[in-house]
């Protein structure tokens, strides 16, 4: 495993530490970089972010690369494990927010989903969990509607009401067009083992990468920088015991710890507070959630990829 220091979120946690202490994971320093590449970043930088990637535990035959990231303020970053894949592959996408905005940076944690979609080896995207009012009139917010009307893209939220559109985006997996409304596949709706068997039936290939912002889970089970959603932790595991058991698993990426806020620029700080709810709103004992659904990850993948 590889544990991506950026922020100091992760190196913190007990869990961390004990596989960093005993070998099983390496810590790759990237503190000088954290305050740059946050929220969002320049091509300059987001190269020399994967220079450094060289620098990564390579994986061994038969098991996923599996890397903690930090803070979910970094998921732009999951473009740059992708780039080298061997061949076809699905991205498997939880998160409480599309990540589909066609408004922000090209670097931007908002808008990272639409450079991962022109990745050659990219065959679809699958986000599951998404509660937030990103869907509220997606349009108006900038969302990729053309990638779920082609569908290169398949959305299906925990919990939202139908969104309102303009024009026609047609039906998708997860969504129904009626009039001017998209009707949502609702997960808090439906049988979950039922689900994850048409989920895995649907994938159009059999290597998948798996790709993990913790606010995609409700605050019970993760205190993030960002507002969570009502996905359970017993949820997001069942569904990656079955995905491993059924494709290959060529890595999985994980962020959304809790970070202090450290930007590089009065822009980016004023973005984050714009868009984040208060950091305030979490207590040291809130934080010691995202230690024990680490541990809980940890643990599994354990299992799984012995």
């Amino acid at each position: 495993m590889n544990i991506l220091d950026l922020d100091h979120s992760l190196t913190a946690q007990a869990p961390i530490q004990n596989l960093l202490d005993s070998g099983r994971a390496k810590r790759l320093d990237l503190l000088d970089l954290g305050p740059k590449l946050r929220l969002w970043t320049t091509e300059r930088q987001y190269r020399r972010f994967t220079e450094r990637l060289r620098q990564l535990v390579a994986p061994t035959a038969g098991k996923p690369q599996i890397i903690f990231v930090g803070s979910g303020d970094y998921h732009h970053l999951t473009p740059a494990f992708l780039g080298n894949l061997p061949e076809p592959v699905s991205l498997i996408h939880f998160d409480n927010h599309p990540d589909w905005v066609h408004l922000a940076p090209r670097r931007h944690c908002g808008s990272w989903v639409n450079r991962a979609l022109k990745l050659p080896n990219i065959e679809r995207i699958i986000t599951l969990g998404p509660c937030s009012e990103d869907l509220d009139t997606p349009q108006l917010r900038g969302g990729n509607l053309g990638a779920l009307r082609r569908g290169d893209l398949q959305l299906f939220p925990w919990q939202h009401a139908p969104s309102k559109v303009w024009g026609r985006i047609g039906d998708g997996a997860g969504h129904q067009q009626q009039e001017n409304h998209l009707h949502w596949r609702n997960l808090a709706d439906e049988h979950w083992p039922d689900f994850l068997e048409q989920l895995i039936q649907g994938l159009p290939t059999e290597a998948i990468w798996i790709t993990i912002d913790k606010d995609v889970l409700a605050s019970e089970d993760a205190a993030t920088n960002w507002d969570q959603g009502g996905m359970r932790l017993t949820h997001l595991l069942d569904a990656l015991r079955a995905l491993a058991a059924r494709k290959r698993v060529l890595g999985i990426d994980i962020c959304g710890e809790f970070a202090k806020p450290a930007f590089s620029n009065a822009f980016k700080r004023w973005e984050a507070k714009s868009d984040q709810p208060p950091a305030e709103r979490w207590s040291a004992a809130d934080l010691q959630r995202n230690a024990a659904t680490n541990q809980a990850l940890i643990s599994l993948f354990e299992e799984l990829f012995p």
